[in-house]
């Protein structure tokens, strides 16, 4: 007989993330952190000595999300999807550049969906709907084309021509004034880390408070 064949992988923790049938409990929260840290955006290419991580560019998205906010301020279990809207990539350790995502096919769109239950499962985040959705991913151009231009060094003509990318072209990174760091320069993957779980841990806190408010 033919052996199993293993569709699970080790995590730091120790823990394992069966990658065709994740459960919530597969990962701790560092585990994602570091992976994220250690997924990198437009394929690992930069115009810097470092890479671009999934991590860094979640707590950017969250940021503008919470600064195009008008009126009252987000719910933080709303700020917490928006930190963990690319967590499936950081447990699978991929992220797909735009050009070879019509060839992953039907199969790894379904494993990555699979991953995203487990995560909205894990951290109980609400379904999107259509508006906050589009919200969501208007942020998330944003921050694209800002990346684009002063991370990976694509020309603005190119972000419009090449990538298609239709948003404000952004000049202003939304990290450095929180985090007083060089504007546009990718952390290193522990930093990133760091940052990532802290960002996360004070999200579920938040989110903890509002409910007990609630009960």
């Amino acid at each position: 007989m033919a052996p199993a064949l293993r569709a699970w992988v080790r995590m730091p923790s120790g823990k394992r993330l069966d990658l065709l049938n994740p459960t919530p409990f597969d990962w701790d929260d560092a585990d994602l952190a570091l992976g994220l840290a250690r997924t990198y955006r437009w394929g690992g290419h930069s115009a810097w000595p470092l890479p671009l991580s999934v991590a860094q560019h979640s707590i950017a998205v969250l940021l503008l999300r919470r600064g195009a906010a008008t009126g009252r301020p987000l719910p933080p279990l709303v700020e917490l999807r928006e930190l963990l809207h690319d967590a499936e990539e950081g447990l699978l350790g991929f992220d797909a550049v735009s050009p070879i995502k019509p060839f992953l096919g039907e199969g790894f769109r379904a494993l990555t969906r699979r991953l995203e239950q487990a995560v909205f499962l894990r951290y109980g985040l609400p379904a999107w709907t259509a508006a906050e959705h589009e919200r969501h991913k208007r942020a998330d151009r944003l921050a694209a084309a800002g990346e684009a231009i002063h991370v990976a060094g694509w020309s603005e003509q190119e972000v419009r021509s090449t990538l298609r990318i239709r948003s404000p072209l952004l000049h202003d990174d939304p990290l450095a004034a929180v985090y007083d760091c060089r504007p546009w320069e990718p952390w290193p993957p522990a930093l990133a880390a760091e940052r990532f779980l802290a960002q996360l841990q004070a999200l579920q806190r938040r989110v903890d408070e509002d409910e007990r408010r609630r009960a």
